[in-house]
C-alpha cells in the first residue's frame, strides 16, 4: 500500500476548499521521485529539522543579547512556538498543517547572530543589503547540502511561504499566511514575557486597554488572538484578525516597539554586537581567503561577489561561535615557547 497516496486523498477529503493540497504542489526546483510515505510537504518539514541551520538557531538571539538566564526565548524556542500556533490555526481552519508547519519551522532559518541587530548590521555593511527572510530562502536554495547537492530542493509553497512570512511579499497560499500571522502573535506575546523577565517592563505597565481586549497573561492574550483569527477566516480565502483585536494587537507591538526593542537598557551590547560583525566583514572581505575552504568551494556562479560570500558566513553563524571567532582573531594570545 502507497501510504503517500492515502494521505494525500485525506487532505482532499478533509481539507478546506482554501487548503493546499500537497497532490498539487508546484514541485521542486529539482524533480524528484515521490516518497511512498510522506508527502511532499512532510518531506519539506524533515529536511528542515534535519539541517545544521535549523540546529544553529538554539544558539541565536530572539531579543535578548546573550541573557543570564536559562528561561528566555531563543530563535529556535521561537521558531517552535510559531509553528505549535500555526498548526493549530491550520487544524481549525481544515488548512494543510504539514504545510505550515515546514513554513513556519524553516522561516527563521537566515537570521543571522544576535538577533535584528544583526541583520541590520549586515544590511548597512553589503552594498545589497541584508533581509532575513531572503537568506532564509538562500539557505534552503544554496547554502545548506542535502546528499552531497546543495539546496534542499524544497517545494515551492514552502519557499513561498518562507521568504513572504514577513515584508512586502504576500504569501501564494493561506498556509504561508497563517505562518504570517502566528509569527506576529508569537513574538509580540512571547518578547512580552522575557521584557517583564527581564524587568526591562512591569506588566502594570502594559496599556490597559489592550489587557482588557486581549487579556491579561501571555496563554490568555495568544488563547484571544487565535480565537479572533479563526472566528474572521473560517471558510474564507483570507487569515486576518477582526478590526478590534487586530487594533489592539498593533497597538500592543508599537509599545514593544517603544519601550523594548528601542529601549536603551534593553540594548545596551547592542553597539558591541554591531561592533564586531562589521570588524568580521572587513576581515573577511580583505582577508577573503581566511574563509574556510568548503565554505568559498560551494559557490559555483559567476554573479556571487565576495560581499554575498562574506554576508553568507556571517549570517549563518551562531552568538557564542561569533563571539569565539573574535577572539581567535583579533585578541592577542598568551605567548608559548614551542
Amino acid at each position: 500500500m502507497n501510504i503517500r497516496i492515502h494521505l494525500e486523498e485525506l487532505e482532499e477529503n478533509i481539507l478546506s476548499q482554501y487548503a493546499a493540497l500537497s497532490k498539487n504542489t508546484r514541485g521542486r526546483i529539482i524533480e524528484e521521485e515521490k516518497c511512498n510515505i510522506r508527502t511532499d510537504f512532510q518531506r519539506d518539514r524533515d529536511r528542515i529539522i534535519h539541517s545544521k541551520s535549523f540546529r544553529r538557531l538554539k544558539h541565536k538571539t530572539q531579543v535578548f543579547i546573550a541573557p543570564e538566564g536559562d528561561h528566555y526565548r531563543t530563535r529556535l524556542t521561537h521558531t517552535l512556538e510559531v509553528a505549535q500556533i500555526s498548526r493549530t490555526l491550520a487544524r481549525a481552519l481544515r488548512l494543510n498543517e504539514d504545510l505550515v508547519e515546514a513554513i513556519a519551522l524553516g522561516h527563521d532559518l537566515g537570521h543571522t547572530p544576535f538577533g535584528h541587530t544583526g541583520e541590520n548590521a549586515l544590511n548597512k555593511l553589503h552594498p545589497n543589503g541584508f533581509k532575513h527572510n531572503e537568506q532564509s530562502l538562500k539557505v534552503v536554495d544554496y547554502l545548506e547540502h542535502r546528499k552531497s547537492r546543495q539546496g534542499l530542493n524544497l517545494t515551492y509553497e514552502v519557499r513561498d511561504g518562507i521568504l513572504n512570512h514577513t515584508g512586502s511579499g504576500k504569501p501564494a497560499t493561506l498556509e504561508g499566511s497563517v505562518v504570517r500571522i502566528a509569527d506576529r502573535i508569537a513574538y509580540i506575546n512571547h518578547d512580552i514575557d522575557d521584557a517583564i523577565r527581564a524587568n526591562i517592563i512591569k506588566r502594570e505597565e502594559l496599556p490597559r486597554d489592550c489587557l482588557d481586549v486581549l487579556g491579561e497573561y501571555h496563554g490568555e492574550r495568544i488563547n484571544i488572538m487565535i480565537l479572533d483569527v479563526i472566528k474572521n477566516s473560517l471558510d474564507k480565502d483570507k487569515i486576518s484578525m477582526s478590526e478590534e483585536v487586530g487594533y489592539y494587537t498593533e497597538k500592543l507591538r508599537d509599545f514593544m516597539f517603544n519601550r523594548v526593542y528601542l529601549n536603551k537598557r534593553a540594548k545596551t551590547e547592542e553597539e558591541k554586537a554591531e561592533y564586531i560583525i562589521e570588524q568580521l566583514y572587513n576581515y573577511y572581505i580583505n582577508n577573503y581567503f581566511k574563509l574556510p575552504k568548503e565554505h568559498r568551494r560551494q559557490y559555483k556562479k559567476s554573479n556571487i561577489t565576495r560581499e554575498d560570500i562574506v554576508c553568507d558566513y556571517i549570517g549563518g553563524m551562531t552568538d557564542r561561535y561569533v563571539v569565539n571567532l573574535v577572539k581567535e582573531i583579533f585578541i592577542p594570545k598568551p605567548w608559548q615557547k614551542y
